[in-house]
């Protein structure tokens, strides 16, 4: 499977844009999300310095028919909403693709994240055009579960010096004593250890922005 994270800027004319772009310190965090069929309804949580002004003018939008507060305090509130313009949703059902929430949107731009794939996400890239969205990729990568990255003795090692605090600084506990909580010799945990980071660090250099992609591929030894 393929994870992508998009930012979407949303269009002017829709309520979250023009609230957004009015309260650009204000985040706009959407807890849950459903399309209708000719609404879409949300649950939001909003965090800002002036939060009833932002109500005002959600219950103040065209687009926006019903707005319910469901918790409020001085600087955030969850309201749940109904729109006639769920754009967002509408992409995602279009190319029958999910959309992860929570999203958040700050000044007009949505944080978006999917996993499907690539003609999945192909497919949700040309709905969002359909529907006049402009966006960015900010990253693409394929998601690989832990289970097929470490093989299970390499897991129990990793988890185990970490919860021993061989990795912290100072050390909590030595090599010869973290072999001896495993059980292991102490050549077994130090090779097993060695590799463990191999794999850990070049998957992480692999998943950076800037790293080269002539990296060599992640071992598959799991001994």
């Amino acid at each position: 499977m393929t994870q992508a994270r998009l930012s979407v800027t949303l269009p002017e004319g829709v309520w979250i844009t023009d609230v957004s772009t009015a309260h650009p310190e204000a985040t706009f965090r959407v807890l849950a999300a459903m399309p209708g069929e000719d609404a879409g309804f949300g649950l939001v949580r909003i965090t800002a310095s002036d939060v009833e002004s932002i109500l005002e003018e959600m219950r103040a939008a065209e687009d926006v028919t019903s707005v319910s507060v469901l918790q409020r305090d001085e600087e955030r509130a969850i309201v749940q909403f109904e729109t006639t313009q769920p754009l967002l949703l509408l992409s995602a059902r279009e190319s029958r693709l999910p959309i992860e929430l929570p999203v958040d949107i700050r000044d007009g731009e949505a944080t978006v994240e999917v996993t499907a794939s690539r003609e999945r996400l192909s497919e949700l890239g040309d709905q969002l055009h359909a529907f006049g969205l402009r966006f960015e990729v900010e990253y693409v990568h394929e998601r690989i579960e832990t289970e097929r990255l470490l093989s299970k003795r390499q897991r129990e090692t990793l988890l185990a010096a970490v919860e021993h605090g061989y990795y912290d600084t100072p050390r909590g506990c030595s090599l010869t004593e973290l072999a001896g909580e495993l059980d292991v010799a102490k050549s077994t945990c130090s090779e097993t250890l060695h590799r463990v980071e191999e794999i850990v660090v070049k998957r992480f250099v692999r998943e950076l922005p800037e790293s080269n992609e002539t990296l060599e591929s992640t071992p598959t030894d799991r001994s």
